[in-house]
């Protein structure tokens, strides 16, 4: 029997981030610096809010594009924080979390031949999307000399005649770096020069720490060739709700809107509404949550440069980068063993490309007692590998 498998599925590895969460699920007293997630559990009035949509019934379909009102209080949710505008009922659609709403974008944009610059160390689905979606993702290493910012120099020695778009995470997992505006101001210069569609992945946008999040749709110029996308899961603490959103001007929002309609119909309508919640009554929540991340940040980034594990500062989303250089061992081999030594899980930083080697990932969406256990026992790790 022949092999029905596509040739493009069998060309992407499987992620290099759940071979550790599979080994920690049989381990005990594992402190868990890996899972991207908070570990705040989501507001009570939000959680009301879900719980109610259901006691009044609301458990049918929504609009495919989403709820009208959470749509509307979204567009005025970016445009009070970023000046820029959206229609409500033409560019804007409600998707099932981030994930969703990037592979739609994909799908909807990329042709087979075209190629997507994709920097890394990113987040682990965009090559993979890129890939299923037809394209060819091309790569450009960010390093931490540059604080793991995109360069235009970079950027420019990467476009090809068959450049079509570049997909940006930033604020960024897996570094926490954060895009400085004059910094994008040079890439939205390039995007304009080689007439490129950006996707922006921005679900870290609230969480940042000691500057702003600059929007890249709000840049000059870079609204008719963004796609933003944003969600609820991070800021929130909203992950398991599975809320995103899709914002683009009106034609590509079209033809997102084609794909998302054939292959969801529309995101749970009990997580719409507390959604709608979030945006109306959540900023507190947003800005507690932030202030306790900051505090962990400093730690965690602290203890880890004290410890000889060279850490530039992550100034957003939740994560540290930190060079395992001293130890001598590569990321894998870091990672496994600080896992079986010393049952602190990290991720190895080649999970999120070649130029992640040298480095793991530690996320403090954790307890800072746990963060402090946790430093400690790397201590003692460290110790025994120099």
């Amino acid at each position: 029997m022949r092999s029905f498998l596509s040739a493009k599925v069998n060309s992407v590895p499987p992620s290099g981030i759940r071979k550790f969460f599979d080994i920690i699920a049989t381990m005990d007293d594992v402190i868990s610096l890996g899972i991207g997630e908070p570990d705040f559990t989501t507001p009570m009035h939000i959680r009301r809010a879900g719980i109610r949509s259901l006691e009044e019934g609301h458990t049918s379909y929504s609009s495919n594009a989403g709820l009208i009102e959470l749509r509307q209080a979204l567009a005025e949710h970016l445009e009070r924080l970023y000046g820029v505008q959206y229609d409500p009922l033409s560019e804007l659609i409600i998707t099932v979390g981030v994930s969703e709403a990037l592979s739609d974008a994909l799908i909807a944009t990329v042709d087979p031949g075209d190629e997507v610059i994709v920097p890394e160390p990113c987040f682990v689905s965009y090559k993979p999307g890129v890939i299923f979606a037809g394209g060819t993702p091309v790569t450009v290493p960010t390093y931490a000399v540059n604080d793991f910012q995109l360069t235009a120099e970079d950027l420019r020695a990467a476009i090809t005649p068959r450049t079509k778009a570049l997909l940006l995470g930033y604020p960024n997992n897996p570094t926490g770096a954060v895009m400085p505006r004059q910094r994008l101001l040079e890439i939205a210069a390039l995007a304009e020069e080689y007439d490129l569609l950006v996707y922006s992945d921005e679900i870290y946008d609230r969480l940042v720490y000691g500057l702003e999040h600059t929007c890249f749709a709000s840049l000059p110029g870079m609204r008719n060739r963004t796609v933003l996308l944003g969600g609820f899961s991070k800021s929130y603490a909203m992950t398991g709700w599975r809320v995103g959103y899709v914002a683009a001007p009106r034609e590509i929002a079209s033809a997102i809107y084609k794909v998302h309609q054939y292959a969801i119909m529309c995101a749970p309508t009990p997580s719409q509404y507390a959604a709608l919640q979030a945006l109306r009554e959540g900023e507190a929540d947003v800005q507690a949550m932030r202030a306790e991340y900051d505090r962990r940040r400093q730690v965690l980034v602290k203890g880890l440069n004290e410890i000889g594990l060279t850490c530039f500062e992550p100034r957003g989303a939740f994560y540290a980068f930190p060079s395992i250089a001293a130890s001598g061992l590569t990321c894998e081999e870091f990672s496994e063993r600080l896992l079986f030594e010393e049952k602190v899980a990290v991720v190895p930083g080649n999970a999120f490309g070649t130029c992640g080697h040298g480095h793991v990932r530690a996320c403090y969406a954790t307890s800072l007692t746990q963060i402090e256990e946790a430093l400690e026992r790397i201590r003692r790790f460290a110790r025994r590998w120099g």
